[in-house]
């Protein structure tokens, strides 16, 4: 009896490796530029290939949103474990703080996938599972130590780092929101 194999589970043609990476090339750029509501039609130009091919190889929108930065957000979940592992527990909420604006001040699909929800991307809620974790320590850390506000919560980064992130489109130059972040700092010390 024959198996049958999935189009899945078949190692891709040269071609279609080279296809899928220049999809997923261009993913990340026009995400980064435009945001996760981007035309896939822009993407597919951008790539050099046809939207049938964007379709063939991501089926959904959340495929390719999970290809183009499934990579990226285990970067941001190494950067919450490298803020744990620092001494002090205030430098390593401001390290968390300082390294996630710079990333998302660059790319403002990561703003919004780090702010919202993508349904159908297992690999980025599991990203993010752990990355929200790994925050919850960094706050309790920061927060035990006296350093950081009591009433500080991984809710309220959402907002602080999708404002300071946002702050580098309305500043003067691109690296307005690390003064924008300043602001927030100071204004997020625990006072005693």
């Amino acid at each position: 009896m024959l198996g049958i194999v999935s189009s899945q589970s078949r190692p891709l043609r040269r071609d279609a490796q080279r296809n899928r990476a220049l999809l997923v090339a261009a993913a990340r750029e026009v995400f980064g530029v435009k945001g996760l509501d981007a035309p896939l039609e822009e993407i597919a130009r951008k790539a050099g290939v046809a939207i049938g091919t964007l379709y063939n190889r991501f089926p959904t929108r959340a495929a390719l949103i999970e290809a183009a930065f499934l990579g990226i957000l285990e970067q941001a979940v190494e950067i919450c474990e490298g803020a744990l592992k620092l001494d002090d527990p205030w430098d390593g909420f401001v390290y968390y703080l300082e390294q996630t604006c710079e990333m998302q001040a660059m790319d403002r699909g990561l703003t919004e996938l780090c702010a919202g929800n993508i349904t159908g991307a297992p690999g980025l809620d599991a990203a993010k599972a752990r990355g929200v974790e790994a925050l919850h320590r960094i706050i309790e850390r920061a927060q035990k130590a006296g350093q950081l506000r009591a009433d500080f919560q991984v809710a309220d980064l959402t907002t602080l780092v999708s404002a300071t992130a946002r702050a580098a489109e309305y500043g003067p130059d691109p690296d307005s929101w690390r003064r924008h972040l300043g602001f927030l700092l100071d204004g997020l010390r625990a006072n005693g």
